[in-house]
């Protein structure tokens, strides 16, 4: 046994990979979606089964639902570009994210009147997950699609949590906060959701396009108030106003929306866990839900990781630190380039200074970290010497929120395509 154990230890990053793949795998659509067909209201005698969706693993639910559902069905479902797959009877758009653009808007306004006119007889399907909220593009009336870009694109650089964003999002949508099984009333709505939020909240996750919302106007306001954004000021009379109200939970046009959680980051990190142990290595899940800054996050996780190296303590060697969620990144640099995950990455870095034994693996589960190309990157303890020896300055580069040009430079990065699922950032930091 001792032998085995030491054998995954000899290559870390390898083990790392190892624990990803667990990870990814408990949220893989093709192995969630299929138990959950049976909660499925086959439509009554003359109704139909309409499919609708939107995310980043959207396309591979659709998939799965065609794969196992034994009777007709049609629809229309949008991902992210380069996510999409094959299908024969629900159709795949693709889209921008995380800033809107006119093929979701065109998206959403097809999924919009794909559900309107709909009978009791009918049957909608909705597949949700992370990163519907920018592929749902549906201004209210009112609002332009130039209005939502240039909102987002701000609201993603001013430091603000998923939560705020989509909060502040709902308001100025015809599709999120309840409004798609709105439009699908009086037809029994069933939502098959993969969770990307902390704390798997249904009105989260993709703004809750058929959840109703508990939020309002008043506390989007505020969340631009707190973050220095501005509002066009017809807009925000028009928010002010209760004009672009969404419909909340206890909306009795609501009654007819079932929701069930397929999969999440809590379980993905306890897929890796349980290969952990398979490894002989102890886990300890730290938590699903790690919002903040990451650079911060960064500080407490090498501080924990320190104490487990030095001490024992909270757990003993070999041990490994997983943990998920979704941290913030304020831009200050002009530039740079990097996600939340590879600031993460060189945050711990700088904090861990090469200390002996400990490497680490931070990704964004659905293979793009940001904007780039990468799901996220590797640290050990030779980064800090091989960055020097390449006349690269870790703090410049974090000032500059440049921490994809810091780990492509090392070599470093790590690079998957799109996994076709999205259950948040993973974070593993091996002790040895």
């Amino acid at each position: 046994m001792a032998d085995e154990v030491n054998a995954h230890l000899d290559d870390p990053r390898q083990l790392l990979r190892r624990l990803f793949a667990a990870g990814l795998a408990a949220a893989d659509p093709a192995r969630c979606v299929p138990p959950a067909l049976a909660a499925i209201e086959p439509p009554e005698p003359g109704g139909r089964l309409i499919v609708v969706g939107a995310g980043k693993a959207s396309a591979a639910m659709a998939r799965a639902v065609e794969a196992h559902w034994p009777g007709p069905l049609s629809g229309l479902v949008v991902t992210r570009y380069g996510h999409g797959v094959p299908c024969s009877r629900i159709e795949i758009v693709e889209a921008a994210h995380p800033v809107p653009d006119a093929a979701g808007e065109a998206a959403a306004a097809r999924i919009l009147a794909l559900v309107g006119g709909l009978t009791v007889n009918d049957r909608v399907l909705a597949l949700i997950s992370g990163g519907g909220s920018a592929l749902l593009a549906a201004p209210a009336a009112g609002v332009t699609l130039l209005q939502k870009r240039a909102l987002t694109s701000v609201l993603l650089r001013s430091g603000a949590s998923i939560g705020e964003i989509n909060g502040v999002r709902k308001q100025l949508s015809a599709i999120k906060g309840g409004r798609l099984a709105l439009a699908a009333w009086p037809a029994p709505v069933l939502t098959l959701a993969i969770s990307d939020v902390p704390g798997d909240d249904p009105a989260a996750i993709a703004s809750g396009p058929t959840v109703g919302d508990p939020g309002d106007a008043a506390a989007a306001l505020a969340i631009l108030e707190r973050y220095g954004i501005p509002l066009d000021p017809a807009l925000r009379a028009r928010l002010a106003a209760g004009e672009l109200a969404t419909p909340k939970p206890d909306d009795p046009r609501l009654a007819r929306s079932r929701f069930v959680l397929l999969a999440s980051p809590r379980q993905m990190l306890e897929a890796a866990a349980a290969e952990a142990l398979r490894c002989g290595v102890t886990p300890l899940i730290l938590g699903d839900a790690i919002e903040g800054e990451a650079r911060e996050v960064a500080r407490v996780h090498a501080g924990i990781a320190l104490a487990c190296s030095r001490h024992g303590f909270p757990a003993g060697k070999p041990c490994v630190l997983l943990s998920g969620g979704e941290t913030t990144v304020t831009l200050r640099g002009e530039g740079g380039r990097g996600g939340r995950n590879s600031e993460f990455l060189l945050g711990l870095a700088l904090a861990l200074d090469g200390a002996p034994g400990i490497a680490a693996l931070a990704a964004d589960s659905d293979g793009i970290d940001g904007s780039d190309d990468n799901a996220g990157a590797f640290v050990d303890p030779q980064t800090p010497a091989r960055a020097r020896a390449l006349g690269l300055d870790g703090r410049a580069a974090l000032a500059a929120n440049d921490a994809w040009g810091y780990f492509a430079a090392l070599g470093d990065l790590l690079v998957t395509g799109p996994t076709l699922t999205n259950v948040n950032d993973f974070r593993a930091i091996l002790v040895r």
